[in-house]
């Protein structure tokens, strides 16, 4: 799976936006990868269905994820929850091998990771499955990963249920990009230490 270089303006989502800024905040004070415990993005309680916390040990080879959220609008879309269980045995034979690389390059890279795939609904009807990684670490190491996944559809509705395993066809990427350039974010209107201001 190839991914490209790119900067935060890849993100569609405005609230997956936000996400990735509260996130880059965090990683622009020691150009490393920020703690889980101090990620509190503004309006995360909005977003929880949307979210999927995992766990990482990233010392296996493949490194093991293994899922603790539940209830989520994705258990919806995959048919069932999938706290507990590792992420390879919850995808399954069909979906692991396409879905398994980005969580991987997230966990490598230590960078996020924004991917759209599309899939059509049990009735045919085509969706963007829109998943931005977030990875969190201590002592140089990634322990946690928070996805944001979002579903859109150009018609405005779509079925949810079984989304992900409802038909023959996989869901097929149409874009794989880390997010290592530009990684910084200011507010807007505000100024950092580095600023220079000249008067006339």
């Amino acid at each position: 799976m190839e991914f490209e270089s790119t900067n935060s303006s890849i993100v569609k989502s405005i609230r997956q936006r936000d996400l990735l800024n509260a996130w880059l905040r965090l990683y622009a004070r020691n150009r490393s990868t920020p703690r889980v415990d101090e990620y509190e993005p503004e309006r995360l309680e909005e977003e929880r269905l949307d979210l999927v916390h995992y766990t990482v040990e990233a010392e296996c080879q493949p490194p093991r994820l293994t899922i603790r959220s539940e209830g989520t609008r994705m258990a919806h879309a995959y048919g069932h929850t999938g706290k507990g269980r590792a992420l390879d045995d919850y995808l399954g034979p069909r979906l692991a091998p396409i879905v398994l690389p980005v969580y991987h390059e997230c966990i490598a890279r230590g960078l996020p990771v924004y991917t759209i795939a599309h899939i059509d609904d049990i009735y045919g009807r085509p969706v963007a499955y829109e998943r931005l990684l977030l990875p969190f670490g201590e002592d140089g190491r990634i322990t946690r990963i928070i996805a944001s996944l979002k579903t859109i559809c150009e018609d405005g509705h779509f079925e949810i249920k079984h989304l992900m395993r409802g038909g023959d066809k996989l869901p097929v990427p149409k874009l794989c990009a880390v997010i290592d350039r530009d990684l910084f974010h200011r507010t807007p209107g505000r100024l950092t230490a580095a600023d220079v201001l000249e008067f006339d």
